[in-house]
């Protein structure tokens, strides 16, 4: 009888927790927090102000230290910064001296400096800009394109580095409501075509039914932990105005805003 072994995990979290200690006084922003992604999986973390959302996706990312725990990326221990995680913040986060180029060939030339040439280089910066459809602005600032627009460069030069995996911290949060359904679209699209795995943080319901095959729903804080898990399965490619009336859109998105607001409920500090 032969026994086969389970497959790793592409992302493992184990046992991740977070406290802060100043004054002598310590506070624990997350708990226990366990979850497991698979490779080209599209997970949203969902919960309240102050959950600790952004803390987690920071620990993924190597740019905070968990207190317990660890990461693991393709079994190797996250415990840094590094190409191999593609980070887009709600703040586009780009250099403003540099144009929408020069944005993305600085994070290709980081990464592919010794690896590729440098007509590879710029055929790849290019392909990476038009993937997003930000090619026809390659020589404009960051000052003189509009908030959707830096945030695709941001996405373009996160994609750029070819990371394992994309971290979304609110990356729609801060754009208008067509933008951010057009925004929201691209994403879809480009996660279609590469088969890119993706961890995006956010507070809109309606946008974490929409991308989603999981959504992981954190309790309120201190000590915030995993609540519920939720497997949202609709076919791919999604068409936002068809799923308006589908059935399983609406009890996905009618799961999710219970669980916020009926058994995990905002209660606001006096």
């Amino acid at each position: 009888m032969t026994s086969t072994a389970k497959p790793k995990p592409f992302l493992s979290i184990e046992g991740v927790a977070k406290r802060y200690s100043r004054g002598g006084v310590t506070s624990e922003v997350l708990k226990g927090i366990d979850l497991t992604v698979e490779k080209g999986e599209y997970i949203s973390i969902i919960g309240h102000s102050g959950c600790g959302k952004s803390t987690l996706l920071n620990i993924v990312a190597g740019l905070t230290d968990a207190t317990t725990g660890v990461i693991l990326l393709e079994d190797k221990v996250v415990d840094a910064p590094g190409p191999d995680r593609g980070v887009v913040f709600q703040n586009h986060s780009l250099l403003p001296w540099l144009t929408v180029y020069e944005n993305v060939a600085l994070a290709v030339d980081k990464v592919f400096g010794r690896t590729k040439s440098a007509s590879e280089r710029r055929e790849w910066v290019m392909k990476n800009l038009e993937l997003v459809h930000m090619g026809h602005a390659r020589d404009k600032r960051p000052s003189e394109i509009s908030g959707g627009m830096k945030q695709r460069v941001g996405i373009a030069r996160a994609l750029a580095m070819e990371p394992k995996i994309l971290l979304l911290d609110e990356p729609f949060g801060a754009l208008d409501a067509l933008t951010r359904a057009h925004l929201q679209d691209q994403v879809m699209q480009i996660q279609a075509n590469l088969g890119t795995t993706v961890m995006m943080i956010t507070h809109d319901v309606d946008e974490a039914v929409l991308l989603s095959d999981r959504i992981v729903m954190l309790t309120n804080g201190p000590s915030a932990g995993i609540g519920e898990i939720l497997s949202v399965p609709l076919p791919r490619p999604r068409d936002r105005i068809r799923l308006a009336t589908d059935p399983t859109y609406l009890r996905c998105r009618q799961s999710v805003l219970k669980f916020l607001y009926e058994r995990n409920r905002f209660v606001e500090a006096a």
